[in-house]
């Protein structure tokens, strides 16, 4: 009786995690999430979201290069 109880609760604890999963993974696989203004969300394989984010970054690091600094007052 106590090894059945045992089972039972093992059981249930597995479809509880397996349920948590399934909508963990739907949510990363689901519709594209809202984005902050000027990111676009990456689409396409993960190798492909990887290209698509590395090349955002470069993007973002090359205009911040182009942008002058600001001349300080004491110059």
């Amino acid at each position: 009786m106590r090894a059945g109880m045992g089972i039972l609760g093992l059981l249930l604890a597995l479809v509880v995690v397996g349920l948590l999963a399934k909508k963990q993974l739907g949510v990363v696989s689901g519709a594209a999430p809202a984005t902050q203004a000027g990111v676009s969300a990456p689409v396409g394989t993960p190798r492909q979201q990887s290209q698509q984010l590395q090349d955002q970054v470069k993007r973002s690091v090359e205009e911040a290069m182009q942008q002058k600094r600001p001349e300080s007052p004491d110059q």
